[in-house]
């Protein structure tokens, strides 16, 4: 996944804002960020953290120290060996991959190298255990966690400090066997370090006319070319390295290594510092390292203080509640039954819905029965003895007509007159009788 590039109106902004000596955290030109150091549970793990507050943090970096006992190299087999390596996590930024090692980490890992292991600030020769056979091999793991620029400066003081943290275990040698002692049975050794080298990190814009230390991610977007320079509190240059192309005249790289000077003496002190303090932690057996950020033993980043709840006339308050509020009903309503199955509660009102509906559907069928009625008065007898005689055939004869038509039959009752008591309607009717009548005449 590639990183969202600037756009032009930012990076006229940023240009305009460097020529002014000004700079987006609020920073001067040779300020470096505020840094914290802190330290873990174990031997050789150390934070840097660079920013403004633990948990607003612009950068961070961990640095984890490691050992084991190896074939030394053949060239060089009274020596132990050290490793460098730079992860650059996708959590970081969504620039860098996962599992893939980019030229940024190819570059990181050959620079710290040259600062570390080329400038001989570590005696590799106290790592040898048994000449040609058994040496200790230090593994440095430097993982990015937040990137906002200057990714040397920040691994090559957590990589140092991490190293001055370590205690390798003790080892005893009996003529062939070596036995390697756990931190129970002797005291750690911590590894020899001759001196602390602290790369330090120019940006230049237009060509060198503008000068930034400790450049931020997006200053880097926009400078022309880096200076980095590894120097010890001696005033020793261990390495220097200029990339990007850019022409530097020699009075350039003498002001850049006077300034260098300077902050690597003030992160020097606060390295022997922090270190002074972590150790006099775990000599006093108090927290130390990262769980002394934990004082209610939990990992968490939002923390609130508790509020104090007086509890001592909690009862007397609510007694008063209680004798205030209204008192309830001693006795409910008994149910209402209007319709079997269907209960109620009080008396309601009355359900109209549907009613008027009805009462117009029933005055229409009255008239339509009262036309009827009138039309079929003279022919009623006539029909009556029809049907008389079809059903004495029907019963004579066991004959059982079924009509297939979608039309039924249709019995009214009218108790005003109880010889009128049988109406049959529509084509069914019709076709029963004609039956009827062609019987009786055969007969």
């Amino acid at each position: 996944m590639k990183d969202t590039p600037l756009s032009n109106c930012e990076r006229d902004f940023l240009l305009k804002a460097i020529e002014e000596k000004k700079r987006l955290d609020g920073r001067q030109t040779y300020d470096y960020r505020k840094m914290k150091i802190t330290f873990g549970t174990d031997y050789g793990c150390c934070f840097v953290h660079l920013g403004k507050t633990r948990w607003s943090l612009d950068y961070m970096v961990m640095a984890q120290v490691s050992c084991e006992l190896v074939a030394p190299k053949e060239s060089r087999p009274n020596e132990g060996i050290m490793f460098f390596n730079i992860e650059l996590s996708p959590m970081a930024s969504p620039a860098f991959e996962q599992g893939r090692q980019s030229e940024l980490s190819v570059k990181l890992n050959r620079q710290l190298e040259r600062c570390l292991r080329n400038s001989k600030c570590i005696d590799t020769e106290s790592l040898c255990v048994v000449s040609g056979e058994k040496v200790w091999k230090i593994r440095v793991d430097v993982h990015l966690l937040n990137h906002d620029g200057n990714l040397m400066d920040a691994a090559s003081i957590a990589a140092i400090t991490a190293l001055c943290h370590f205690r390798r275990p003790d080892v005893g040698i009996q003529g062939d066997e070596v036995t390697v002692y756990s931190p129970d049975e002797r005291e750690p050794i911590p590894l020899s370090i001759y001196h602390m080298p602290i790369s330090v990190s120019f940006a230049f814009f237009q060509q060198g006319t503008y000068l930034l230390v400790d450049p931020c991610e997006r200053e880097e977007r926009v400078m022309d070319g880096l200076l980095m320079i590894a120097m010890n509190k001696h005033r020793e240059i261990c390495s220097i390295q200029s990339s990007g192309g850019i022409m530097l005249l020699k009075e350039q790289v003498m002001r850049c290594s006077k300034i260098a000077s300077v902050k690597v003496s003030e992160i020097t002190e606060l390295l022997n510092k922090a270190l002074a303090n972590d150790k006099k932690a775990r000599k006093e057996g108090g927290r130390c390292g990262f769980a002394e950020s934990l004082p209610q033993e939990r990992i968490t980043a939002l923390r609130m203080e508790q509020t104090s709840v007086e509890m001592t006339d909690a009862t007397a308050r609510a007694n008063d509640i209680v004798q205030k509020a209204d008192a309830p009903p001693q006795k409910a309503p008994s149910p209402v039954v209007p319709v079997p199955g269907v209960g109620q509660v009080g008396q309601g009102l009355q359900n109209t819905w549907g009613l008027e509906e009805e009462e117009e559907e029933e005055e229409e069928d009255d008239d339509d029965d009262e036309e009827e009625e009138a039309e079929e008065c003279d022919s009623g007898e006539e029909r009556m003895e029809e049907e008389h005689h079809g059903k004495e055939a029907s019963r004579e004869d066991d004959v059982v007509e079924i009509s297939d038509s979608e039309e039924e039959e249709v019995v009214i009752l009218h108790p005003e007159a109880p010889d009128k008591t049988l109406k049959k309607t529509g084509t069914s009717s019709h076709q029963k009788g004609a039956a009827a009548s062609k019987k009786r005449q055969e007969k």
